[in-house]
């Protein structure tokens, strides 16, 4: 969770190499103007409106957080995303617009690939909610529900139904119920984690 001014740059500095995006110099920023990679700016968006929530921020800069809500909210409807602050780890990779919806109470941690049609949430009217480990990969419409827990370096397939927690490291799941159906190097499907 970011929880200074260091935090919220590590963080948008991962979720910028999670998402292949060069830096920021001259030729790039006419390129975001003519053709704006509207998940960078939803991202970005998301973790200025973390740092600003966390830090407690007051004066001038409540006004400026009032905006940032305002602003995360309109590009969150446009792309279909419902993803509350403070969820996901620094790394997030999201690949494509399209339908995601995660529960507040999911603790997602760095380096998450996920695709659209994604559903993290509780079940039952719980409020407990799935926890990730580091490095999971989310293929598209996956759905992950209940007080679960997903170890580190998991690929989760395409359509999964998550209901139980799996502690095992390096494998995939797939299957409606979930089973573990082999293992993965995690490195070959994100692929950031190798620099």
């Amino acid at each position: 969770m970011i929880q200074s001014k260091e935090d919220y740059k590590y963080y948008l500095d991962q979720d910028r190499k999670a998402l292949r995006i060069g830096k920021n110099n001259f030729l790039g920023r006419i390129v975001s103007c003519i053709s704006p990679n509207l998940i960078w700016k939803f991202q970005k968006t998301l973790r200025t409106l973390e740092y600003y929530e966390n830090c407690n921020n007051r004066g001038l800069s409540k006004l400026y957080y009032l905006y940032l809500k305002y602003k995360y909210k309109n590009i969150s409807v446009k792309l279909g995303f419902s993803i509350p602050p403070n969820v996901f780890g620094p790394g997030l990779a999201i690949v494509h617009y399209g339908t995601i919806v995660i529960n507040g109470n999911a603790k997602i941690g760095a380096n998450c690939r996920m695709h659209a049609c994604v559903n993290i949430g509780a079940s039952g009217g719980e409020d407990e909610a799935p926890t990730l480990g580091d490095n999971v990969y989310i293929a598209p419409g996956a759905k992950i529900y209940g007080n679960i827990t997903i170890a580190s370096n998991t690929a989760i397939g395409a359509n999964a139904v998550v209901n139980k927690s799996f502690d095992k490291e390096n494998t995939v799941l797939a299957g409606i119920p979930a089973k573990v159906i082999g293992d993965v190097n995690i490195k070959q499907i994100i692929k950031h984690l190798n620099n």
